[in-house]
């Protein structure tokens, strides 16, 4: 049963001396239906940003310069998208990347999403807004996008996890695994290559539970099997109303 919860993006910006005006000025130039939030944006350092920044994967590609902007901030605004539907999410999606990069380009120094736990350095944010805006082709959107708002892969006992295809109108992925100290490239390409075939074909809206799915004709199966989402409450950011798929090994195979 998909649940009733319309996701949103909730975008976290810094910067030093940044003027919130500026920033309700741009959120409402550059994204039809976006807001900044008056009651949680403030002109004064938030200590525990650092830490925030380092749980949300931003070591991956910040870099220095990125690091000194977050530890130097004076100044935290809140930016919100309109709720998504699955039919609008694509689009909305790729209008967040447009408006975070906005922001950037108009004095804030850094960015994280609070809804899916993810954040990227300033020269990866810039790239991703330039490259969905190009209007590459589907598949191309689909890697630009899940790059963007997915996080993965996240380990939770016997599984790794995504978070953030409910922001693009999708389930997350679920991997079964039997070595957690084991996980390598491998999985995240499995895993990948899921959440693009969702986003990108027409079939996966057919779907159903124990259909099988492989990266090649020669590559292992794995089951998929369909689970509502529980490991996050309706009110939490990172809830996904449209479930998970879990794939799991055929052992037949």
């Amino acid at each position: 049963m998909i649940s009733e919860v319309r996701p949103r993006h909730v975008v976290c910006v810094l910067g030093k001396g940044l003027d919130l005006d500026v920033v309700e000025d741009v959120v409402r130039e550059t994204g039809s239906g976006f807001t900044m939030d008056r009651e949680y944006s403030a002109n004064e350092p938030d200590p525990r940003m650092p830490r925030a920044f380092e749980a949300c994967m931003a070591a991956a590609t910040f870099t220095e310069q990125d690091w000194r902007a977050v530890e130097e901030h004076d100044t935290v605004a809140y930016v919100l998208s309109p709720p998504m539907t699955a039919g609008t999410s694509a689009a909305v999606s790729r209008m967040t990347l447009q408006v975070t990069a906005a922001l950037l380009e108009a004095g804030a120094t850094a960015a994280k999403n609070e809804s899916n736990g993810l954040a990227h350095g300033r020269a990866q944010w810039l790239d991703l807004a330039r490259r969905s805006a190009a209007e590459p082709g589907d598949e191309e959107q689909a890697v630009v996008l899940a790059h963007a708002w997915v996080k993965r892969p996240i380990l939770d006992g016997g599984h790794l996890y995504s978070c953030g295809m409910h922001l693009l109108g999708h389930p997350d992925v679920e991997l079964e695994i039997d070595d957690p100290d084991a996980v390598g490239p491998d999985q995240v390409e499995l895993m990948d290559a899921l959440a693009i075939y969702l986003m990108t074909e027409r079939r996966a809206q057919e779907m159903r539970d124990g259909e099988g799915f492989r990266l090649a004709p020669d590559a292992p199966r794995w089951i998929l099997r369909r689970r509502e989402c529980r490991r996050y409450d309706e009110d939490d950011f990172f809830f996904n109303p449209y479930g998970y798929w879990r794939l799991t090994p055929d052992e037949a195979s």
